[in-house]
């Protein structure tokens, strides 16, 4: 029984991680190295994330530096920049380094991120409901096969319950907070 709400747990976890972690790729106008993790570069013949081939620097609020570990992938690593039209970004290099230069949002582009930012929420709170509608129906069966007592199921509920409330809490603020930023000119 406290296997079952301990893994609800773990899994409510990995979510929230999971959002935060979709919430910083999210372009803001501003400088920040999340935004390139996502991309794929192949070099020597597979695909690696961009942070695995090169290292990312913040130089101010409007470029990040993209130092390859190996300077014969500059061009490689250029085009794939480039071509990720998830973060539709336009860099150049000078054969040593490269510098990603972010421009600045106009106010369409600011509401259409907070729109993504809206479905990634609902991606999130989807799948909490699914953690505790899983864990609900375990709780269920477990009482119908008498493993534990109406009392006990009604004690997990309600653990669940909180659980499930103070996680919205944490997705519910972070993409207060990331709306916040998106929206500051």
């Amino acid at each position: 029984m406290a296997l079952g709400i301990n893994e609800a747990q773990s899994k409510l976890d990995s979510i929230v991680e999971r959002l935060q972690d979709e919430l910083k790729k999210l372009r803001t106008g501003r400088a920040n190295v999340g935004m390139l993790d996502g991309v794929d570069v192949e070099v020597y013949g597979q695909p690696m994330k961009l942070p695995h081939v090169a290292t990312l620097t913040v130089l101010d609020a409007q470029m990040i530096q993209v130092a390859p570990f190996d300077p014969t992938n500059i061009d490689i690593i250029s085009a794939a920049i480039r071509d990720d039209q998830s973060v539709g970004l336009n860099p150049s290099d000078d054969g040593k380094v490269i510098r990603v230069p972010i421009p600045a949002m106009t106010q369409e582009r600011r509401l259409e991120v907070v729109k993504q930012l809206k479905i990634k929420q609902e991606e999130a709170n989807v799948a909490m409901r699914n953690v505790r509608h899983d864990l609900l129906n375990t709780v269920k069966q477990q009482v119908k096969d008498k493993e534990i007592s109406e009392d006990d199921k009604k004690r997990i509920e309600k653990q669940m319950a909180d659980m499930l409330e103070s996680f919205k809490q944490k997705t519910d603020q972070a993409v207060m907070d990331r709306e916040a930023e998106i929206m500051t000119v």
